[in-house]
């Protein structure tokens, strides 16, 4: 078969283009976004980048990226990335590399007093009602005060957490938690996971909050992607009535840690619009993490564990993917 001369001049095209130049490569930075109300917040930045990139130690993973380079092209999307208890920032970088090769700049925060370092605020009210606050003086940080600011759009900014980061992206995006139901919960389930931590830590429950809570919401964040969200037990119709953007919701057909029936199964039903709903077969809690190094795996096993079978790796190909695609249909 011979193909058309305008068909093979475009295929030539796309090989140089290929052949040409760092395409998709990805800038990175640690920054400091300050926080009035507690510590400044570490953020970690993913950015387009024409600067030539190298492997980097990220914790115990390693990243190509050019640390420092400068930011390729005019404006661009901005992704916000909450990790769960006892995570850091760095703790899904391969989707922030993923999305930043895709065209977004990418932020995640390590939150305060729920990361792997410190865990003073993990399984407390605080907690929940902090990493709303946190996310917001990130946004705040990356449009005023970044020195990348003037490459972000404003109008075109999303958000994507896992378990913990999942709760704290239903509630920034309009969520309100009713404090009687999280109380009551684990009387009702000791043996939930959540509520083993909390009990080895000598209480019984999360305790309800000493003061009113006043829960931050932003509404600058147009579209969301949530994995295996957290204490979704706590929320009613009526404490989601003003989610109502686009939401993707990812979970884990081998969930032991977030419970679907107690966890995503009442979120995806008290929305007032249906989310875009995603099981994953085979995969476990702790699947929507990077892939880990063998460092890693041997200091954190159990973030490191899947089910048998799954294949955590070829499994971020489709879904790093899948929320590029997410994105740009809503961004």
């Amino acid at each position: 078969m011979r193909w058309p001369k305008m068909r093979w001049l475009a295929v030539l095209g796309t090989c140089y283009a290929l052949m040409a130049g760092p395409a998709g490569a990805v800038g990175f930075q640690w920054q400091s976004a300050p926080d009035p109300d507690d510590k400044p917040l570490e953020v970690a930045l993913w950015y387009p980048s024409d600067a030539p990139v190298a492997p980097q130690t990220l914790g115990l993973s390693q990243q190509s990226v050019a640390v420092g380079g400068p930011i390729a092209g005019g404006l661009h999307p901005l992704i916000v990335i909450s990790h769960g208890t006892g995570g850091w920032a760095g703790g899904h970088y391969d989707t922030a590399l993923a999305l930043a090769e895709a065209g977004f700049i990418v932020t995640a925060v390590t939150h305060t007093g729920d990361n792997y370092r410190d865990q003073s605020y993990a399984f407390t009210w605080r907690n929940f009602t902090d990493r709303p606050r946190h996310i917001a003086r990130v946004i705040d940080y990356v449009l005023g005060a970044w020195p990348g600011r003037d490459h972000v759009d404003p109008a075109r900014i999303g958000m994507f957490g896992h378990s913990a980061g999942g709760a704290t992206v239903v509630l920034v995006t309009g969520g309100v938690l009713d404090l009687d139901l999280v109380a009551a919960f684990c009387p009702a389930h000791p043996d939930d996971w959540a509520c083993a931590q909390i009990k080895q830590r000598g209480g019984a429950r999360i305790a309800p909050p000493a003061t009113p809570v006043v829960w931050v919401h932003d509404g600058r964040i147009k579209a969301a992607a949530a994995a295996a969200p957290a204490v979704g037990y706590g929320f009613t119709r009526a404490g989601l009535a003003a989610v109502t953007l686009p939401l993707q919701i990812w979970r884990a057909a081998e969930e032991t840690i977030v419970v679907d029936e107690w966890n995503t199964a009442i979120v995806r039903r008290e929305l007032p619009n249906p989310p875009d709903d995603r099981l994953v077969p085979g995969a476990g809690h702790f699947s929507f993490l990077a892939p880990c190094s063998a460092g890693l795996a041997a200091v954190a096993p159990e973030i490191c564990r899947d089910p048998p079978g799954f294949d955590r790796a070829a499994f971020h190909q489709t879904f790093n993917q899948a929320l590029i695609a997410f994105f740009e249909a809503r961004l």
